[in-house]
């Protein structure tokens, strides 16, 4: 289900002929996006432990780029020409100096956002830090309580609109300089150590077993670093990116930083 009007699917299916001057067209897409901007609708949520996107979100945002004029702007001595204006409302978020936000983008209350950049579509649920030069892509979702440690880059999706964005489930952590993108997912209370890659094709193995695990997806309550396996090709063997999982958190452990910590360091891996 969708709160956004249908009549976006029309406005779909003709976007080819759309332009700044379709100002009915850009009234529905503007009010579709002024939904996602105050939380009303959201481009996906996790439903029955699926991802569930919703297009016509999707849709609004892509054809956003179609009906508005590129416009001047400013904040304090910085100025901006953009076809999609800066966010306005930060109902309860704490906005450090030099954080960036899209209109189109989403805040829950007690979110943190230090100097970072979040694009439209984007949605940051109730008690999360975006931590400074962290990215919070076009349409990604983040769940509560989440960190999401300095440089940090969370990828983000517009097209196709059928396409699942990046998913941080909630109490997750996310080290520092870490990538999520290409639609991967990161479940709730997992753990990424520093460095970390993470795309929808990255492989994952069990450390202590050995078992290979669903293709971009962390684990629930998983720790897990960024690692290699060896393949053998034409010109030699060499070591190709994986992530493997070190152990997982007993429940109750997620907020247990120093916990997490010890793990890490156990392994020789920065936090």
């Amino acid at each position: 289900m969708t709160a956004i009007d249908p009549v976006i699917d029309e406005l779909w299916e003709r976007r080819a002929d759309l332009t700044p001057a379709d100002e009915d067209a850009r009234k529905l897409v503007v009010a579709a996006v002024d939904q996602l901007d105050a939380g009303e609708a959201r481009v996906a949520h996790v439903e029955g432990g699926d991802v569930v996107v919703d297009e016509r979100a999707k849709r609004a945002i892509l054809l956003a780029f179609k009906v508005l004029p590129m416009e001047s702007s400013e904040a304090g001595v910085f100025r901006y020409e953009d076809r999609v204006p800066l966010k306005t409302r930060f109902d309860g978020v704490r906005v450090v100096p030099g954080a960036i936000a899209r209109w189109g983008s989403h805040f829950e209350p007690g979110v943190v956002l230090m100097p970072s950049y979040t694009n439209i579509g984007g949605y940051v649920g109730a008690g999360s830090m975006v931590d400074t030069w962290a990215t919070v892509g076009s349409c990604a979702q983040i769940g509560r309580n989440v960190h999401l440690s300095g440089g940090v880059g969370i990828g983000g999706v517009l097209e196709p609109p059928q396409a699942a964005p990046v998913v941080i489930e909630d109490d997750a952590f996310i080290g520092s300089r870490s990538l999520v993108v290409e639609g991967a997912r990161v479940r709730r209370g997992a753990k990424l150590g520093a460095g970390a890659i993470v795309t929808s094709s990255t492989r994952v193995f069990e450390a202590e077993t050995g078992n290979e695990l669903a293709r971009g997806v962390v684990p629930e309550r998983a720790v897990a670093v960024g690692s290699t396996r060896n393949k053998t090709f034409a010109g030699g063997e060499f070591g190709m990116p994986c992530l493997l999982v070190l152990r997982y958190l007993e429940p109750g452990q997620e907020h247990d930083k120093l916990a997490l910590n010890d793990i890490l360091r156990e392994h020789g891996v920065a936090p």
